[in-house]
């Protein structure tokens, strides 16, 4: 038999009807409101744009067992959240056992069917329909979206009801090509607290707390606020669950029997969300803590500033309130990732020194810097590389024989100290990079005996931080400012690869544990990293090269999601941007730095200089 790729046409695009309600589906920003960049396809955007909903249609009298099939998969890409019409194309009893939100397989190009006939019953009675393709992505129940690309079958077994066919078996969840899966299914972030370990009791008797984004895969509703917090409320995906807690009791779900299924959202953007029985004994600070999780979440895709999160028992009492601005204040990104992130960047003169590029440059004019105050910006400092701490008070440099690590002052004349690292072999060390709570991050690629490494504080004796999954060596990295999260180019061979980590952080604050656990590969095989950088919640920022040359700066989801391409240089040596939505994307081109403003035509800095890099 054929390819089963546009089939017959079944689906019926009717009427512009608007698909968001009280949240704009435009993408997932951290909190507050500014979003970050998203990386979506042309097709995402078309139907994004037009708000075109889908219906299906329902089968029809005499379709032979291929067309049942066929008219199933596509009255499950409809607009219809409960699956009605494609249950039409069930037998009696599969409508009931079929359970369509345990899982997606989503697959590139088209499948091919092949139709067996059944053996007992009557003649012509039963019969198979196996369908094979090839699997780019699985989404799992917690609709946490994994790329995994290879081969893949599905079957439906059919049987003749009223002398027409109807599927009786089938495989639970949903198989989905990737152009309707775009279309159907938005990325979204939801937001649980870090777990610090040590850092987060520390001497002081203070507590610290940061979210964290989770990207999910949920699917388009006309009023998305209760898949958006039924999924929060849901927990963590199983890759993140290990180093994040949530503040939402065990098994509470949203009251449904209560007005608006649970949740509203009114003119005035304060958000009030109703909970189950389970939820009866949520009060003081966890219930805070709850509603902080629940502004972030909501706010990552509202269409304007949330005013406050009313957390509501079963009976109606209220639970807690929270105000944005003190959820803004308390944890809002801006504790970790630092206000007004400035970009960095080493002077490419005989010094190479620390430059900064401040905010008072002349506008339409030619982007200026100036050398930092203290030993990284003063007259023969040598670097190679450098990490700026998230307050913009101190800086981690690697000297020019790439061997000895530095930490000093940006406020202070002082010179540099002792190294506080130093490798065996020359550029063995990578550039170093702080997360949100001062520690410094960086790896020694010294072939013999390379390793990752983190000095607490900054200052701290170094620790070597187990890798366990870990193949190849570790080329560059960058840690996320909640410190749970750590991006890694890795070497192989001839090759190398963008992973994504876990930071496991135990021990206590004399002695800090850390490790980096369930890598996870975020670019496809044959592409070549050489810089990574942050640059949102849930997103990172890459410079690769294509199999076959062509190099191109990229925006890849940390949950490897489709990333989609920018306008960059065929040369460019490496690439920075930050966790905060207010600033410039950068890169460095044969010796010279340039920004990409908001109006998307680079624009050259001065002096010439190379490894631009933000906070962080």
């Amino acid at each position: 038999m054929g390819a089963m790729g546009g089939g017959r046409g079944r689906l019926l695009r009717r009427g512009l009807l608007p698909l968001c309600a009280a949240l704009l589906l435009a993408g997932c920003a951290s909190m507050p409101s500014s979003g970050e960049v998203r990386k979506v396809s042309e097709g995402q955007r078309a139907d994004s744009d037009s708000q075109v909903r889908v219906f299906g249609i329902a089968p029809s009298p005499g379709e032979n067992a291929s067309d049942i099939v066929n008219g199933f998969l596509e009255a499950t890409t409809s607009s219809e959240s409960n699956f009605v019409t494609a249950k039409k194309y069930l037998s009696k009893q599969a409508k009931d056992r079929w359970k369509p939100n345990t899982g997606i397989t989503v697959f590139s190009g088209e499948l091919t069917p092949h139709e067996v006939s059944g053996i007992g019953r009557k003649a012509g009675e039963t019969t198979t329909v196996t369908l094979s393709g090839t699997r780019a992505a699985v989404v799992d129940t917690k609709h946490a979206y994994q790329p995994e690309h290879g081969a893949f079958s599905t079957y439906f077994h059919l049987v003749k009801e009223n002398n027409q066919w109807r599927i009786d078996g089938l495989p639970n969840g949903l198989v989905l090509s990737d152009s309707d899966f775009q279309r159907i299914y938005h990325s979204a972030n939801m937001y649980y607290f870090a777990k610090l370990g040590p850092d987060e009791h520390p001497a002081d008797g203070g507590t610290k707390e940061t979210l964290v984004a989770d990207p999910v895969y949920l699917r388009v509703q006309p009023d998305p606020l209760v898949s958006t917090v039924s999924a929060l409320l849901g927990g963590p995906t199983d890759w993140l669950e290990p180093v994040v807690t949530t503040a939402t009791p065990k098994g509470t779900q949203l009251d449904e029997k209560s007005p608006d299924q649970g949740v509203s959202l009114d003119d005035s953007q304060q958000l009030k969300v109703r909970l189950d029985h389970r939820a009866d004994g949520l009060h003081g600070q966890r219930c805070t803590d709850l509603a902080a999780q629940l502004i972030a979440t909501v706010q990552a895709q509202a269409s304007a500033q949330l005013a406050s999160a009313e957390v509501d028992h079963a009976d109606g009492s209220t639970a807690c309130t929270l105000h944005g601005s003190e959820a803004l204040n308390n944890y809002g990104p801006e504790n970790l990732i630092g206000t007004n992130p400035q970009p960095y960047f080493i002077e490419a003169a005989a010094q190479h020194r620390l430059m900064e590029l401040t905010d008072d440059n002349e506008k339409g004019g030619t982007p200026k810097a100036t050398p930092v105050t203290g030993p990284f910006g003063a007259s023969k400092a040598y670097l190679d590389s450098v990490a700026v701490r998230r307050d913009q008070q101190v800086a981690a440099g690697v000297r020019s024989d790439g061997r000895n690590l530095v930490v000093g002052s940006l406020v202070t004349g002082q010179t540099f100290g002792k190294p506080v690292l130093t490798s065996n072999v020359k550029d063995g060390l990578s550039t170093p990079s702080w997360d949100g709570f001062d520690d410094l991050w960086v790896a020694d690629r010294d072939p013999d005996s390379p390793k990752l490494m983190v000095l607490p504080k900054g200052t701290g004796a170094p620790v070597e931080v187990p890798v366990p999954d870990l193949v190849g060596r570790i080329q560059s990295l960058r840690v996320a400012s909640d410190g749970v999260r750590i991006a890694l180019v890795v070497k192989e061979g001839s090759g190398t690869r963008l992973e994504l980590g876990r930071i496991v952080r135990e021990g206590t604050e004399q002695h800090p544990e850390f490790s980096v656990t369930m890598l996870r590969t975020l670019t496809p095989a044959g592409e070549h990293m050489t810089s990574v950088s942050w640059a949102g919640a849930s997103k990172l920022v890459v410079l690769d090269t294509e199999p076959g040359g062509a190099q191109q700066i990229e925006y890849i989801s940390s949950d490897g999601s489709a990333g989609s391409a920018l306008r960059g240089f065929s040369e460019a040596a490496s690439v920075a941007s930050s966790e905060s939505q207010t600033t410039q994307l950068l890169a460095s081109y044969n010796g010279t730095v340039y920004e990409l403003p908001n109006d998307a035509n680079w624009k050259q800095i001065s002096p010439k200089g190379s490894n631009p890099v933000y906070p962080g």
